[in-house]
């Protein structure tokens, strides 16, 4: 079983490089092969998180060479269910991909598996110095998938985004290598044992790189004031790689969570997380008010769900993990669907997707409906699954010493949301007057993007499997002498 851990890095890097060294692949070809390899991803992480959901933690050492000397993968509820959620959200996305966008430029589909490779590598990495290689590899394959397709807007924004990132990659070096330097490992679990002893004179230095790593960490998941790379990003890069892009946030999110709740603990960063969070809350509901543009918006969306999810983190208990992991799973199937269904309604507009009264067609009156449904679960309205994520957090955050902000800021916002989603819907389907029938929207070319858009309906009725799951995900998260005996070859069941 453990050599399975291998296969969610093995099956995008193998297929990846065929479709590279295949040199110019005929489209139908790389088409086969990107749905082939997504699929059979989709299965093993299913296996995985079926595995992980009985309490285990795995690790599989590559080489056999043992922790803490090698590399090391590991297995547990919460990067089973990054796993799970990446291949799924991949599977729709790509399928969106095959009405034509992946035709627009060279490589895409390479690229794509490129992308699930630096994902499922930081998911499953047991070794702070791989996540780091696991984010170049996110940066590398997301910067060109950006550009796909051209455009001055797309160029401009790229640039932005790489050059910030890298800065960020720099960071991250120094914070590992004075965490080396001082306590000479770096697999998470080892450091999680020696943090734990470290000497008085050396904490200082410690809790410095600590704090370095929350800012990398905060750059990737686009936590205020270091989230002016995404709002571009997203709106300019096409449709299915901006549904895929609703997960790159959250690698940020995964390793605040993984690395502070297992080494540095939450009186390092808890503070500053909560401040960052409520502050993410309110700028980002102010930038979904303001947007004048559909795709911007949703992008905005993604900026104010950090912030609910960081606010439920925050705490550092039971409650708020499990909270946040839930919205996590929420925020990022139905952010991926509204991409995927902006792109379908700019289709069928003149005027694309800006938020300007013009001409739509009646017959794609069900494109309305999906982004109903879609709106209603963005603001975290009933009966979908983001009322459900946001009234966990809320009520973890009775326990907060900011209780009244935190309430204020996710409960304003959120109106804020229900306000800007009711303008922009009204504008796009109502305000705009009747025009012939587009034959570029056939209904099936919506099923991905209605598959993630719904998910806030199905997550509501899936609420108790998932709940339970999250909050024994937090319990698991919260015993980090756990995960250390797992990986160092001692205990391999969780309690």
């Amino acid at each position: 079983m453990n050599l399975l851990l291998v296969l969610p890095v093995l099956l995008p890097l193998l297929t990846g490089a065929t479709l590279l060294a295949l040199a110019r692949p005929a489209l139908r070809t790389a088409r086969v092969l990107a749905v082939a390899s997504v699929t059979a991803q989709l299965t093993v992480a299913a296996v995985l998180f079926t595995t992980a959901a009985n309490g285990l933690i795995l690790s599989y050492a590559i080489g056999d060479w043992p922790a803490p000397f090698g590399i090391t993968l590991v297995l547990d509820r919460l990067s089973s269910l990054m796993l799970l959620l990446t291949a799924l959200l991949a599977l729709f996305a790509l399928l969106h991909a095959l009405g034509g966008v992946d035709g627009r430029g060279a490589g895409f589909h390479a690229l794509f598996q490129f992308q699930l490779l630096g994902l499922n590598g930081a998911f499953l990495t047991g070794d702070l110095f791989n996540l780091f290689v696991f984010f170049e590899i996110l940066l590398i394959a997301s910067y060109t998938l950006l550009l796909h397709g051209g455009g001055a807007s797309r160029t401009r924004a790229g640039l932005h985004y790489v050059v910030l990132n890298l800065v960020g990659s720099s960071l991250f070096l120094v914070a590992v290598g004075v965490l080396y330097g001082v306590l000479g490992t770096l697999n998470m679990a080892d450091l999680a044992a020696r943090l734990a002893v470290v000497p008085a004179t050396d904490a200082t230095l410690v809790e410095s790189a600590g704090l370095l790593l929350l800012v990398v960490f905060g750059l990737k998941a686009a936590l205020v004031p270091l989230h002016f790379w995404l709002v571009p990003a997203y709106s300019s890069a096409t449709a299915p790689v901006a549904a895929l892009f609703a997960i790159m946030t959250k690698v940020g999110v995964y390793a605040i969570v993984r690395v502070y709740t297992l080494m540095f603990g939450a009186a390092l960063v808890g503070p500053w997380l909560l401040w960052g969070a409520l502050v993410t809350l309110t700028l980002a509901a102010i930038g979904v008010l303001a947007s004048r543009e559909l795709r911007a918006q949703i992008a905005w969306l993604v900026v104010f769900s950090v912030g609910t999810l960081l606010a439920g983190v925050s705490q550092f208990t039971g409650m708020g993990i499990s909270g946040a992991l839930y919205y996590l799973v929420h925020t990022t199937l139905v952010s991926g669907g509204l991409f995927l269904l902006a792109d379908l309604i700019g289709a069928q507009r003149r005027e694309g997707t800006h938020l300007t009264s013009g001409e739509y067609p009646a017959a794609r009156r069900w494109l309305a409906v999906l982004f109903l449904v879609g709106a209603i679960a963005a603001a975290g309205l009933p009966p979908t699954s983001g009322f459900i994520g946001k009234a966990l957090v809320l009520q973890a955050g009775l326990e907060s010493s900011e209780v009244t902000l935190l309430w204020a800021s996710i409960l304003v916002g959120s109106f804020a949301v229900l306000l800007a989603l009711s303008r922009a819907g009204s504008v796009i389907f109502w305000k705009s007057s009747r025009a012939p029938a587009a034959a570029a929207a056939h209904w099936l070319g919506s099923i991905p993007a209605a598959v993630l858009v719904s998910a806030g309906l199905w997550l509501a009725l899936a609420g108790g499997p998932l709940t339970a799951y999250t909050d024994a995900t937090a319990v698991q998260l919260l015993s980090r002498g756990t995960y250390v005996s797992a990986v160092l070859g001692h205990v391999k069941e969780a309690p």
